[in-house]
């Protein structure tokens, strides 16, 4: 169960799907939304369910994705999902620094997870790719493997040739 740490004074920006922001903080063991006085508790268990108790009602999430670098939840309510970002104070001043913390993610580096032939690359460099999509099919041990993307991204660069053998560890794919 994650639980929030009360002692501690807490201040977090919330959106949710880009259309409803409002501000959460905890002051002195009290809560506090858009400097309203808040009446809420919430329990996440290690299912993925999130229990809400908000003003006296009851609701049940279920958490689908953790995006910990865009600092991003995918929560499905009622069958509906919303995308929820979150920003920290440190946040929040980057970004009024114009250091966005999603605009400085780092390249990751897709490579090779054992010695294997480069049969076919699936993307192109500068496509727009989702977690999940198949980036190459690399040939090792007489199996096809797809490496897929991890997380929402951009192909920066491609770094192999299809028909190409490769070492395990060669990097393959950037992706940014």
């Amino acid at each position: 169960m994650l639980k929030f740490e009360r002692h501690c004074n807490i201040m977090l920006n919330i959106n949710i799907d880009n259309r409803t922001s409002f501000q959460i903080k905890e002051i002195d063991n009290k809560w506090f939304i858009d400097n309203n006085e808040a009446n809420w508790n919430t329990l996440l268990a290690s299912n993925g369910l999130i229990s809400i108790l908000y003003n006296n009602k009851s609701y049940l999430a279920t958490l689908e994705y953790i995006d910990k670098i865009k600092k991003e939840l995918t929560i499905k309510i009622n069958g509906q999902l919303h995308i929820v970002s979150i920003k920290e104070p440190i946040d929040q001043l980057l970004s009024s620094m114009g250091m966005d913390a999603k605009l400085a993610a780092k390249t990751e580096t897709i490579k090779a997870p054992m010695p294997g032939l480069v049969l076919k690359i699936l993307v192109s460099e500068g496509e727009t790719v989702s977690k999940g999509t198949g980036l190459l099919i690399l040939e090792a041990m007489k199996m096809e493997n797809v490496l897929k993307a991890s997380h929402d991204a951009t192909v920066k660069s491609i770094k192999v040739t299809e028909r190409t053998a490769v070492e395990k560890g060669t990097v393959l794919i950037e992706l940014k």
